[in-house]
């Protein structure tokens, strides 16, 4: 059943409009017509059942009556953000749209000495409408109840500090000397709750002192993530493969 985010709080009983994008997409897109039934998220992360009970295409609403609100989870039980060194082309489209299928809490990206890809002025608030929308998409596709926050820092030193439960950066040096205990160990003490934040490096990674400054100023711990090298648009989507692995099969 289509999923659909919507701005305003959800209440057994109470009709709802919709209009815009989500108008469009259910009757346009999905074709749907009078008593169909869809699901709606609300800004408290809650699920209803909901039925079409009216569509207006002069002045371009749908009104639903919302019937229940319905059971389940599928959030990860620890907040993942993922941090992204700006890189080429759509790989920014790519680790969002696969990283909120596979349950990413928000998104980062930020440029970083190899980056080849640079976002300014203007091009910044276009990239994000793009990328926060690609975001929708994916987690009413993936029946996610968390929006994934999208967001873009100038650089690693503007990157948030807060209170985060835990701290890595994926780096291929450490890859090659072997490491491989930091993100077993860092997955195996994160409790339900608990807040990971992990950053990735475009084309080219991150350069010593990028890691060097992550590390010893910013709390980061740098991590391998297995033997082999993966591309920019890989890594993210491995990290949160593993995280589901462990925490939910």
């Amino acid at each position: 059943m289509q999923r659909y985010f919507v701005n305003s709080p959800l209440q057994a009983g109470r009709p709802i409009q919709v209009s815009g994008d989500i108008y469009h997409h259910m009757v346009h897109v999905m074709r749907r017509q009078l008593d169909d039934q869809v699901e709606l998220v609300d800004p408290d992360e809650e699920v209803f059942l909901a039925k079409i009970t009216k569509i207006e295409n002069s002045a371009k609403f749908v009104t639903l009556s919302v019937l229940k609100q319905l059971p389940g989870q599928s959030e990860l039980p620890v907040h993942i953000t993922i941090g992204c060194g700006l890189s080429k082309g759509d790989k920014a489209e790519k680790i969002v749209e696969k990283g909120t299928e596979l349950g990413a809490d928000a998104f980062w990206f930020f440029p970083v000495r190899y980056s080849v890809a640079r976002w300014e002025g203007k091009k910044i608030n276009h990239k994000l409408k793009r990328l926060r929308k690609v975001a929708q998409e994916a987690a009413e596709q993936s029946h996610r109840t968390h929006l994934p926050k999208v967001d873009y820092f100038a650089s690693l030193k503007d990157l948030p500090d807060a209170d985060y439960t835990a701290r890595l950066v994926a780096y291929e040096e450490s890859a090659k000397e072997g490491e491989h205990a930091v993100l077993k160990q860092t997955l195996n003490t994160l409790k339900p709750g608990a807040h990971l934040v992990t950053l990735f490096g475009p084309e080219g990674g991150f350069t010593p002192a990028e890691v060097t400054q992550l590390v010893d100023q910013q709390k980061y711990v740098a991590a391998g993530l297995g033997p082999r090298i993966l591309r920019a648009e890989t890594a993210p989507l491995y990290l949160l493969s593993v995280a589901s692995y462990v925490y939910e099969l």
